[in-house]
């Protein structure tokens, strides 16, 4: 059966500005609303690392923010560690970033919360008994949410294809346990050259599961349990992970994250992609390079399978940037997301998602009108 995608382009007028076109999209989507007096909404936004430039714009959140609780929810924003050392790695540095980046509370109007907390440990484990994962650690802060709202930004990405809803949720709401998970199915590694035999790591692993060997680190695989807190705490950067899982599987289980993030969450969770300065690569990276398409628009939905299966499509039929990463697949209707990866396919994640009932990939697209 066909999901409804609600869409709006960029076109404005006097009559309404874009973030009233916001608004107005919200409320075609299907949710829980009103909401129970005094629901905790998490709003998933990536925050853009350091010195990239193509995250959404934090004025956009507002009329979700603002929607929220005139549904009677008390919204707050939000996004969890990452896996590698950047700005973004604890939340004090992660804060920072998002300030930076202009997400201020009178701009989005609510408060910033960093889910997974202080080094990225506080997290809910949530039983999903998939193929490839039976637990996945969640971020607390949002696996303890009343409601969810993502707002994600639809971009290349190296090991997806594209980033959309999924990579958003998925590996966004993950904890640094949960995005090593994904990545990885071996113990970090220690590079020697790097390694000064300082011992913080072995302090800080609650597991014993590193050592000081001829004033080295050893990380003993048997015991290490994956929560990637030595990643963070090596001062020297000494101790990286191993990106050794493949592509395939790597996409599954961001999916099995997805239904665990979603989990007891039905009806109450809603979905944007924002389609605008559609770069190649994650806002993960310091820089953001020129978009591989125009600006296209904003869609929204209740099914996140429909939601990035129509985003990809949209982009799809556009015309490439010659001036850009695309290398191929110029032309409307050929796959940009191959043109700049073409070694990546990009569908596993979404027949994956539609065969474990997540959503499905097909959908009508709904174009919301601007008023008259």
């Amino acid at each position: 059966m066909a999901s409804p995608v609600y869409f709006v382009d960029l076109k404005t007028s006097l009559k309404e500005n874009r973030l009233q076109r916001i608004s107005q999209l919200l409320d075609k989507v299907p949710f829980s609303r009103p909401l129970a007096k005094n629901n905790l909404v998490a709003v998933k936004i990536h925050f853009g690392e350091k010195g990239n430039t193509a995250y959404v714009r934090p004025i956009y959140l507002r009329p979700v923010t603002d929607k929220i609780r005139a549904w009677g929810g008390k919204p707050f924003v939000t996004d969890a560690n990452t896996l590698y050392v950047g700005t973004r790695a604890e939340s004090v540095s992660h804060l920072q970033t998002a300030l930076e980046n202009g997400f201020a509370y009178d701009t989005i109007g609510a408060p910033l919360i960093i889910a997974d907390g202080l080094k990225g440990k506080s997290a809910v484990k949530v039983t999903v008994n998939k193929k490839n994962l039976k637990t996945v650690s969640i971020a607390a802060d949002i696996a303890d949410a009343d409601a969810f709202i993502s707002v994600a930004h639809f971009k290349g990405h190296e090991l997806a294809g594209f980033g959309g809803t999924i990579k958003n949720v998925g590996m966004g709401c993950a904890s640094r346990e949960g995005k090593l998970s994904q990545h990885s199915n071996i113990a970090p590694k220690v590079t020697r050259k790097k390694c000064i035999g300082c011992g913080e790591c072995v302090l800080h692993c609650a597991q014993g599961a590193i050592a000081l060997a001829d004033e080295k680190s050893v990380i003993n695989p048997e015991t290490c349990v994956g929560c990637g807190e030595c990643i963070l705490t090596c001062p020297q950067g000494a101790i990286q992970v191993q990106w050794n899982e493949s592509i395939p599987i790597f996409q599954q289980k961001m999916v099995e994250y997805t239904a665990g993030v979603l989990k007891g969450k039905e009806g109450r969770s809603l979905f944007l992609n924002f389609l605008t300065d559609i770069s190649p690569a994650c806002d993960c990276y310091g820089h953001a390079d020129r978009p591989i398409v125009r600006d296209i628009g904003i869609l929204a939905s209740a099914d996140p399978v429909a939601l990035d299966q129509a985003s990809v499509d949209l982009v799809n039929q556009e015309p490439g940037n010659r001036d850009s990463a695309l290398t191929k697949n110029f032309n409307p209707g050929e796959d940009k997301f191959r043109g700049v990866y073409p070694q990546i396919d990009w569908e596993i994640q979404l027949a994956y998602a539609e065969e474990i009932g997540l959503g499905s990939r097909q959908y009508e697209l709904i174009p919301v009108p601007p008023k008259e």
